[in-house]
């Protein structure tokens, strides 16, 4: 998901009292306008906006008092809310203490040592509530060990603690690829499925794809987010509009691999037998997906299952993985019990109101059971997802299983209910408008609250790479530019009502760089659309993998040359966004925007200047002496996947339909009924459905690979 446009202007200085406050809370008061000149964002804008940030700015007095909040704010906490370092650079703390107040300054790591600090003279003083204060330089002990620490601050006997956060200078990760170059199957994983499968590929297909691609030489998977959709059917098919990104979809589970299946009694085991040969047909036709039906036939599954008594080694690995999760597994749960009986938006969610509330307390006591049962079906699900990673590892893939991590979640679900404390309310996150999309982008996804979120500890952002990552080899984010600026859209306005909402982007990249190193996966961030100068270079000195697409690769010169393109990348012909290559080059992307009344000018227009540009990359592939000059479709795929085997960038990515001869478009953006979006299963060019324990067999598909010309560099 990425905006479309190219590199943002600097903020102008703040003039109005208005804009002093926004941009005292870093909220954008300019941004380039589709026509490519800055745009101002409407007064009212900036006041609904700073409202959600719990800022009164409805009059000059609410406004002038807030700036004096923000003037005294760091002023009035001997500690600032969280710190958060680079392991080489730890600068020092600002610290506030009355005049001449006695002070001890230390930290404490996650093991319980402490590291004893030190504190500068004062730097300043000023009245602060009718008390001099007085701003001191804390300075961290230089040999803190990477992790999640506790920072003290003790004043003349009273202690104040916040979270200090130690986060490495670059992924070692990153550095240990750079020697070598690996590629990697891109996959939509409900989509490719084995005669076994339940209608949607699953946790077990996972692994079948990991064995099949690491027998071509691929060091990687890469896949759809897994993140949980909504607790029953009717399910959101978006893998991009979650309910929550922390925990997983049971729709991926293979029903058989459960443990508890074979202990199921003659009754039960005959009932998942009889579910199972249901979708045997929707296994090989290649017909619309129907997740609803899969899904409500793993729950019928999943409830016989869960009644099977455990024995008591496996019962207590099940309560470790409870404690371990601890209350955002219970919240998580709780929400699912609720969501089962309750409308989006119903007012019995009123009368619930947040976690911990009298209400969802007494509510966790009456549904323990199903709780549990949610609980378990997440337990299940990490037990897969171990096994997926096992499989790509214990076949020789140096990265294994890459996880993809989704912008945001939608409005109604788990994370939107259990997270408010750290979510901003009435916003929804976006894109401005730009010269493809003149109306902006809703993606209808609240956001992160920065001040209340920093406030946290980034408690909630941690654990949330911290699930994610437990059984991966690598991570890639989705929109990363939105750890440093989302586009914030009031609720009920058009997307082109919105604004820039600037983030720490220090520490939520720090974060995510400590939790992929713990793990020690990688981390790529779809470094793609509006960014401002020099994110991507911040990106790269933390060892974060940029992205490149070869379609979007160009310059007013045209086409990039493969020697252009960045090293530490993942470098792919096409996206989920995008048309399988072989539909790319066939205009179909076109003929389909034509038919859901998407264009803007004729068609005819629109083919003549994507035949246009196509032309001058095939052309650019023919002065490489990759493409003949009567290629036939398939081997223009193949030359494009040669060409970007040129590029120097150590990450390549294959899309399984471009590996398979699939041409039917996955995503339209810019739709949602108008056509079936995330609801194409796999199939060739024939339009026969493929299975992936196929995949081993397949011609095309070695060939393909083989177009990369890796084999000659191991």
């Amino acid at each position: 998901m990425a905006d479309t446009t190219q590199h943002q202007h600097a903020e102008p200085p703040p003039t109005s009292l208005l804009e002093q406050l926004a941009a005292a809370h870093r909220v954008g008061t300019t941004f380039k306008g589709w026509d490519g000149k800055p745009a101002h964002v409407a007064p009212e804008t900036l006041v609904t906006v700073l409202a959600a940030m719990g800022v009164d700015a409805s009059s000059d007095a609410t406004i002038q008092r807030a700036l004096d909040d923000v003037e005294l704010g760091s002023w009035r906490s001997v500690l600032p809310a969280v710190v958060v370092v680079r392991r080489s650079d730890t600068d020092p703390v600002v610290l506030h203490t009355p005049t001449g107040a006695g002070i001890e300054f230390w930290a404490v790591d996650e093991d319980g040592v402490r590291y004893s600090g030190g504190v500068g003279e004062a730097m300043l003083t000023r009245d602060v509530d009718g008390q001099v204060m007085e701003r001191r330089e804390g300075r961290l002990p230089s040999n803190l060990p990477l992790g999640w620490h506790t920072l003290h601050a003790r004043v003349d006997g009273q202690e104040s603690v916040c979270t200090l956060v130690v986060t490495p200078d670059r992924l070692s990760t990153t550095a240990a690829l750079m020697d070598r170059r690996s590629w990697g199957l891109m996959a939509q994983l409900y989509s490719a499925r084995s005669a076994e499968s339940w209608g949607i590929g699953d946790l077990a297909d996972l692994g079948q794809l990991a064995r099949a691609t690491a027998a071509q030489g691929g060091d990687f998977v890469l896949v759809n987010p897994l993140h949980a959709a909504e607790p029953k059917p009717p399910v959101e098919p978006s893998p991009y509009l979650p309910t929550t990104r922390r925990y997983f979809h049971p729709l991926y589970l293979r029903i058989e691999d459960i443990p508890e299946y074979s202990r199921l009694d003659r009754i039960d085991r005959e009932r998942v037998e009889e579910l199972a040969k249901d979708f045997a047909h929707a296994n090989t036709t290649a017909d619309l997906l129907d997740r609803d039906s899969s899904y409500a036939a793993k729950l019928e599954a999943l409830g016989l299952l869960f009644a099977v008594e455990r024995p008591e080694q496996r019962q207590r690995s099940f309560d470790v993985y409870r404690a371990r999760q601890g209350q955002g597994l219970a919240d998580f749960a709780l929400w699912s019990v609720l969501a089962e009986t309750l409308e989006p938006g119903a007012p019995a969610w009123d009368d619930v109101g947040r976690p911990g509330s009298p209400a969802a307390v007494r509510l966790a006591a009456l549904h323990a059971a199903r709780i549990e049962f949610h609980e378990w079906v997440q337990w299940v699900l990490d037990e897969q997802l171990q096994e997926a990673q096992l499989a790509a590892t214990g076949v020789g893939m140096s990265i294994g299983v890459v996880h993809d991590l989704a912008v945001g979640v939608h409005p109604s679900g788990a994370d939107a209910w259990a997270l408010q404390d750290v979510l901003a309310a009435g916003i929804s996150v976006g894109a401005p408008p730009d010269m493809f999309n003149q109306h902006g982008q809703d993606w209808s996804q609240p956001p992160w609250h920065p001040q209340h979120l920093a406030a946290s500890g980034y408690a909630a952002f941690r654990d949330m790479l911290r699930n994610i990552l437990t059984h991966a080899g690598g991570i890639r984010v989705d929109h990363i530019l939105g750890l440093f600026r989302l586009w914030w859209i009031p609720q009920g306005q058009a997307p082109g009502a919105g604004t820039y909402v600037y983030y720490d982007h220090k520490a939520l990249i720090g974060i995510l760089a400590l939790e992929a190193e713990r793990a020690g996966a990688i981390v790529i961030g779809e470094d793609l659309g509006v960014f401002e100068p020099g994110v991507q270079e911040y990106l790269g000195e933390r060892g974060i993998f940029g992205t490149s697409i070869l379609w979007f690769e160009q310059d007013d010169d045209g086409p990039l040359s493969p020697e252009a393109y960045r090293a530490a990348c993942l470098t792919t012909v096409t996206v989920h966004d995008l048309p399988p290559s072989a539909g790319y080059l066939e205009g179909e992307h076109v003929v389909l925007r034509e038919k859901l009344g998407l264009l803007s000018r004729p068609v005819e227009e629109e083919q003549a200047e994507d035949r246009a540009v196509q032309e001058t990359f095939l052309g650019l592939l023919r002065e490489r002496e990759l493409l003949g000059d009567d290629p036939g479709l398939q081997q223009t795929v193949e030359a494009l996947h040669g060409f970007i085997g040129q590029t120097p960038s150590v990450l390549l990515g294959v899309a399984l339909v471009d590996a398979v001869g699939e041409r039917r478009t996955q995503n339209q953006p810019g739709t949602n009924d108008e056509y079936p979006n995330w609801q194409i299963p796999l199939a060739d060019a024939e339009g026969q459905a493929v299975l992936v324990g196929d995949l081993a067999g397949n011609e095309r598909f070695a060939s393909l690979i083989a177009a990369l010309g890796l084999t000659s560099e191991g």
